[in-house]
């Protein structure tokens, strides 16, 4: 038998016909989709005591929804609305509500996140995704369930906008010894995910008109985040040393930069340059966005100080995220800023979600300080470079000449360019690749305007190693 639904709000206006008005409603409510097949409806007589009218007036209404097959009436159980195909014809809609506009660059930016539709997909070359099946779940369930046992779930009132802090202790410790961020559990701030903190950032300090700075090519959604703002974003070129300090405006009030893993490119800012840069922060009086992504995982070399371990004017607020190390749908990270910051970031993230998932926030933070996060870190890299070095390998031998690779010290994906004197229409490489069933990006979607030299950006987060070499077979083929 299936489940009464919850109450059903129904408004009946008096004087006029009460039993059509029910049965409109009623019928309407079919349709569209919120009394579904099978559902039980409540008895007239309760419905009748709850719209105010007489049980015969509602008796009317079910008779007449019977007779024309949206309803059925079982004896002893109930009145029922009927598995019909019809009742899915008319899809739910919220009132179209003309003349109500959102700003046009909200419209052009619903546009561009628009979902892609479902397809079928052979191999999966995105980046900057981990793989879902290296994630330790039993651990993380455990972990969780001991959270949610705890006292603290019980607390009355609302949690710290900081974050846990469990949390912000763990996260001040492990950056400190794996990254040499200079922190206390007290500048550490959590956040849902980079993108928040990079939201934080920005509410606090960008005003409409203000000048913020990003690298070309860059982070999409960084730069949409800022325009959102009203800011005037500048893309800045990158190199083989990063983001060419030399190219900066004199005057502006962010600079979002990727210095550890240039993001597409994969090139470390230089420590020459990152010197370079926080002067020129003192002199324009910026503030520099440090994205630390996805320098976790490393595979050559040793990675040059972070500039918030270089910064000594207090010009720097480095970002992070769990999303690459974990998993994107935790939606875990931080910020760590200085302190003339940091009440008005607390307050605005106060003002954005009050705080955070205090389950999630106090599970990473033993994850962190039982060893778990650096264990796995240690399991995730060894399989993360095999899958590195299987793409390497399959470009050479299918794209050799076509494709050359970027030098790329870590992360989740590898930077391509055209070889020299290789002629290759990217765009429509990657639109007949889509439709093979192979998901890959182009250098210039990451470009506030179109590359001199587009290339693609091929991660292996997510694509199995077995698969890599037929994966890069067939992109050979749709790129010739």
């Amino acid at each position: 038998m299936a489940n009464p639904i919850g109450p059903i709000e129904l408004h009946v206006h008096p004087g006029g016909d009460l039993a059509g008005q029910i049965y409109r409603q009623l019928l309407e409510a079919i349709l569209d989709g919120r009394l579904r097949p099978g559902e039980r409806l409540p008895p007239t007589r309760d419905l009748a005591d709850q719209v105010g009218v007489s049980r015969n007036t509602v008796t009317v209404a079910y008779d007449r929804l019977s007779a024309e097959g949206f309803l059925t009436a079982r004896t002893g159980a109930g009145t029922f609305v009927c598995p019909r195909h019809l009742i899915h014809e008319r899809p739910r809609a919220a009132p179209p509500g003309p003349g109500l506009r959102p700003r046009p660059l909200w419209e052009s930016l619903a546009a561009e996140y628009a979902p892609d539709p479902p397809e079928e997909v052979r191999y999966d070359f995105r980046p900057g995704l981990p793989d879902p099946e290296l994630f330790p779940l039993a651990t993380w369930r455990r972990l969780i369930a001991r959270e949610l046992r705890h006292s603290a779930m019980r607390a009355p009132g609302y949690a710290d906008p900081a974050g846990h802090p469990a949390l912000r202790e763990a996260i001040a410790r492990y950056v400190g010894m794996s990254r040499s961020v200079r922190a206390g559990a007290g500048d550490v701030l959590v956040t849902q995910g980079a993108q928040q903190a990079i939201d934080l950032v920005g509410r606090v300090l960008v005003e409409p008109g203000d000048r913020v700075v990003v690298e070309e090519p860059g982070y999409p959604p960084a730069r949409a985040l800022f325009q959102s703002l009203g800011a005037e974003v500048v893309g800045v070129p990158v190199d083989a040393e990063g983001l060419d300090v030399s190219a900066l405006p004199e005057r502006a009030r962010v600079a979002y930069v990727t210095p550890s893993h240039q993001f597409p490119s994969g090139a470390p800012l230089s420590l020459a340059r990152r010197a370079a840069l926080l002067a020129w922060a003192q002199r324009a009086d910026a503030v520099i966005v440090e994205d630390d992504y996805d320098s976790e995982y490393r595979f050559e070399g040793r990675a040059l100080e972070p500039l918030q371990s270089l910064d000594r004017c207090g010009r720097v607020v480095y970002v992070a995220s769990f999303a690459k190390s974990l998993l994107p749908v935790l939606r875990l990270g931080f910020l760590i800023a200085p302190a003339s910051l940091q009440p008005a970031l607390r307050a605005a993230k106060r003002l954005t979600d009050w705080h955070g998932d205090p389950a999630s926030q106090g599970a990473l933070a033993a994850f962190i300080d039982e060893g778990l996060l650096a264990r796995h870190i240690r399991r995730t890299t060894q399989e993360y470079g095999l899958r590195r070095e299987a793409v390497r390998a399959a470009l050479a031998e299918h794209l050799g000449g076509v494709l050359e690779v970027m030098p790329s010290a870590a992360g989740l994906h590898l930077c391509t360019r055209p070889a020299p004197g290789a002629r290759v229409d990217m765009a429509k490489g990657v639109v007949r690749a889509r439709q093979a069933g192979l998901l890959i990006d182009s250098v210039a979607r990451f470009c506030l305007r179109e590359p001199d030299r587009p290339g693609l950006i091929i991660g292996y987060g997510l694509i199995r190693r077995e698969d890599i070499g037929d994966g890069v077979r067939l992109l050979a083929e749709c790129l010739r």
